[in-house]
């Protein structure tokens, strides 16, 4: 028997799905490519032996999502592109931006006017899952929540760099490993390769949105085995696409905020090391420029990222602090704030620094 709905009255999460698809179909993604050549070099200081310089990475889902699922949207978000684009003309802005949630035309078009040289973009509608999970999620799937395996929009992620991009790998997650109205979204994840001038060896950078809670409308038990799969499909996309010379940061939307499940389901496939926790330790010497309460500030937040050092370059978070939170001129304009981490780079002021902006990249 075929499945019915009334146009004037359907199901909200098709009606929702739908929307989000048609209202950024007739908006391209937002693609640049930057030269080798075309950005000036960064500041490199010289302590003994050793030389270093620092970078830095905003995590940003913008909520754009098209209506009804969100409505009145564009005029934040136009915003949004507005001033990351004031901020690149002073030069303040971050040098990396991670967008999570880029699904309606507004929302292109405001990544699109931040004015960043390099643009990738993750998996599109038609991506096609790889070597992922094809058993059945606990439970039964529900077509009203659009659990019926054909997407209706990319994953909505885009990576925009000050820095060119070298190279760029994306994995959407497998059509089992999704819960939920969340599976109306090709939802995965993409690696920008990034060559920072004048450092020895590019930085992999990760970018991802993962299967929601409560949002979802999925039971748990379904959300969470979906949310296993997609950290497992990303722990393995990373150890596939990621060369161990080059640093490397995994960031995002993870989703796991207050789920004491999903952060030991995604520790087990793991081993990056977690920018709240080295900057919650006194000792670090980092810079925490935004509140943080309890002991744990990583489990009351859905932004997050991860990384480690590269061979013979050390990589280590050196300030925190959000960004569009409500703070002076940073009015708030989504429902998640920025979440801007400072890294310092060092090396051997002797490692050879020849090109690293080329797609095959290996250790000097």
């Amino acid at each position: 028997m075929a499945t019915s709905f009334s146009v004037l009255n359907p199901p909200a999460p098709w009606l929702a799905g739908l929307c989000l698809a048609l209202s950024g179909c007739g908006t391209l993604p937002p693609l640049r490519v930057m030269a080798c050549d075309a950005p000036s070099a960064v500041e490199i200081a010289h302590e003994g032996e050793v030389a270093k310089t620092t970078f830095s990475v905003l995590t940003y889902n913008i909520e754009g999502l098209g209506w009804p699922a969100r409505s009145g949207r564009a005029k934040d978000l136009e915003e949004i592109g507005k001033r990351l684009a004031a901020l690149r003309s002073s030069g303040t802005a971050p040098d990396i931006v991670l967008f999570q949630e880029m699904f309606s035309g507004p929302a292109k078009k405001a990544v699109e006017a931040t004015g960043y040289p390099a643009i990738i973009t993750g998996p599109r509608r038609t991506t096609r899952a790889y070597k992922s999970n094809r058993d059945p999620l606990p439970g039964r799937s529900n077509l009203r929540l659009g659990e019926w395996g054909v997407h209706l929009t990319g994953s909505g992620l885009a990576i925009a760099s000050s820095f060119p991009i070298t190279h760029v790998d994306m994995r959407a997650y497998g059509r089992k490993s999704c819960a939920g109205i969340d599976c109306l979204a090709n939802k995965g994840v993409v690696l920008a390769r990034v060559a920072i001038p004048g450092v020895p060896i590019p930085v992999d950078v990760y970018n991802t949105h993962m299967n929601s809670r409560d949002a979802s409308k999925a039971p748990a038990e379904r959300n969470i085995a979906a949310h296993d799969r997609q950290a497992l499909e990303a722990s393995e996309f990373i150890d596939n696409t990621h060369n161990d010379a080059f640093p490397v940061i995994f960031g995002g939307d993870f989703n796991m905020r207050h789920s004491e499940e999903r952060w030991e389901n995604f520790s087990r496939y793991q081993y990056l090391m977690l920018v709240h926790r080295i900057c919650a330790d006194p000792g670090s010497g980092c810079d925490v420029r935004m509140s943080w309460d309890g002991d744990e500030p990583w489990m009351d937040t859905q932004d997050l990222q991860f990384f480690n050092h590269g061979v013979g370059v050390s990589l280590r978070p050196i300030r925190v602090e959000a960004m569009f939170d409500g703070g002076t001129d940073s009015p708030v304009l989504s429902d998640h704030d920025g979440f801007l981490v400072t890294y310092q780079l060092s090396w051997p002021a002797s490692m050879r620094t020849g090109s690293n902006c080329r797609s095959d990249a290996r250790t000097p």
